[in-house]
């Protein structure tokens, strides 16, 4: 809460203690949400608290005009991009910008620090594997050593007094590694400026800056149970920091019925196989970003070594083979372990309960503009109901402003009264960074009580609705009684929808 008057002192001592704090009106911060889809190729979240809505809007205004104006600066994908066009100026000294000059010398920095894990020519093996992954092959001895050669070169130099950029290679360079970071901080800060505005929270496709007068918690994924409502291998709560995961499971490619992740040791030009997943939280969102990359390279002793080197930096890993490595003060950041709360038992029935071994997983691509840009995420809310219309499970609700939950109606004749009587705050999800309006959602064959519901007939209910768009409503039926898969029709807000009913996956 904000003091935002104080009464002149010094008249009497009445006056005096009537202008200290605790005889003074305060007025209480109120979160304000809001999520886009196709922000810097991925999704983004924004929670401000602010006094009222006036400012959070400016304060949002105000962040997204940032990252319009960096991603301008910054992006590999587009061509009138500033570093788009360094690249192509050919090898000599180009005057850059600030923000160029200063991400560019954070890689040279990092990729110092990381002994070669972290560089910038990583893609010219990233393009390699991608390249071969459409032959079904894996590459080459020969073309792997071929580019590792590439990257083992140094490809700009900078001059600080001249505050010039000067490619010394034509090998392709992206900054993916750093950009988002630094978008992301340069945001927070503009947001933050605005007055009324006492705390912010970004999420931008999963990693997090939390900033200000707030503290969130953050639920970290797990990267072999990759669905929105599965449970996290983490639950913690961050004040002031930044926190980033990077991993294997989301972005990838299959060659001979073999998962290779995106991420490249560029000294090895293989693909990271030992670390499946690293979160990291750091003061700084550059440290963060590049730390959570570099954990997935490095080996688990190095990474940790590497980590330790960068004041109040604290990780988790989950590797390959089983293990979860923490840092010493991880611990500290996790909340408090939630009490288990007493189910009431399940009614008896003569039908034959849900197979535990087996889910519905429902996969949704929200609509993206065909031109690219972003777009309000729309509210959506997935639940399900039985043979009689009763509803049985709420599995999902994504929205940011309650007062427009009406527009999903029947969600709202469903569920809102539930709602309402329940405690409904927002937490946020740190992951690997997801491609732009896809999801994964699954149900497990319990009633909103945890009791395993009756072998039958099911129906699952997907509501989707747009301000200053369209509503859809969508419905299908599965008989829990053997697998189906289902391909539901594409809409005016839903790209692809698809459900199976499905043995359990690994991670579950």
């Amino acid at each position: 809460m904000n003091v935002f008057q104080r009464r002149i002192a010094g008249l009497s001592l009445v006056l005096a203690t009537l202008s200290t704090p605790a005889f003074l009106p305060h007025r209480t911060s109120k979160l304000y949400v809001s999520d886009y889809e196709n922000v810097l190729g991925t999704s983004f979240e924004m929670k401000v608290a602010a006094d009222a809505a006036q400012p959070a809007a400016r304060a949002e205004t105000a962040a997204l005009h940032e990252v319009d104006c960096l991603n301008k600066i910054l992006s590999g994908y587009d061509a009138s991009s500033e570093f788009s066009r360094w690249l192509r100026a050919g090898q000599k000294p180009v005057a850059v910008s600030t923000e160029l000059y200063e991400v560019l010398a954070l890689f040279e920095q990092w990729r110092v620090k990381s002994d070669g894990a972290l560089d910038a020519s990583a893609e010219t093996v990233g393009q390699l594997w991608r390249s071969a992954a459409k032959q079904n092959r894996q590459p080459s001895e020969a073309e792997i050593a071929a580019a590792v050669a590439a990257v083992h070169q140094q490809h700009y130099i900078l001059n600080a007094k001249n505050h010039t950029a000067q490619r010394l290679s034509s090998a392709p360079l992206v900054l993916n590694s750093f950009a988002k970071s630094y978008i992301m901080n340069k945001a927070a800060d503009a947001a933050l400026a605005t007055p009324g505005v006492n705390g912010v929270v970004l999420n931008i496709g999963g990693d997090i800056l939390v900033r200000g007068q707030h503290s969130e918690q953050i639920n970290v994924s797990n990267p072999r149970a990759d669905a929105e409502n599965d449970l996290p291998v983490a639950q913690l709560q961050v004040s002031d920091k930044t926190i980033a995961t990077s991993g294997d499971y989301r972005r990838g490619e299959f060659i001979g019925g073999h998962w290779y992740s995106h991420i490249i040791d560029p000294r090895t030009g293989r693909p990271a196989s030992e670390v499946i997943s690293a979160t990291v939280v750091a003061d700084k969102a550059t440290d963060a970003g590049a730390l959570a990359t570099a954990l997935n390279v490095l080996p688990p002793a190095e990474g940790q070594a590497l980590v330790a080197a960068v004041p109040g930096a604290e990780f988790m890993l989950l590797t390959a083979d089983g293990q979860r490595l923490e840092s010493a003060g991880w611990k500290k950041l996790e909340r408090p372990a939630t009490p288990a709360v007493t189910k009431a038992p399940a009614m008896p029935t003569k039908d034959k309960p849900w197979d535990p071994n087996y889910e519905v997983a429902l996969s949704l691509e929200l609509a993206t503009p065909t031109g690219g840009g972003r777009v309000h995420r729309p509210f959506v809310a997935v639940w399900v109901v039985d043979s009689k219309k009763k509803p049985v499970r709420q599995i999902a609700l994504w929205y940011n402003k309650p007062r427009w939950l009406h527009d999903m109606s029947a969600w709202y004749a469903a569920y809102n009264d539930q709602f309402a009587a329940g405690n409904n705050s927002i937490s946020s999800t740190t992951s690997a960074t997801r491609p732009a309006g896809k999801y994964t959602l699954k149900w497990d064959g319990k009633d909103d009580q945890g009791n395993p519901v009756p072998q039958g007939t099911y129906t699952l209910m997907v509501e989707v609705a747009r301000e200053h768009g369209t509503h859809q409503l969508m419905k299908q039926e599965i008989n829990s009684k053997k697998p189906q898969h289902f391909d539901l029709p594409a809409n005016e807000e839903v790209a692809s929808a698809a459900v199976d009913y499905r043995k359990k996956t690994d991670g579950q």
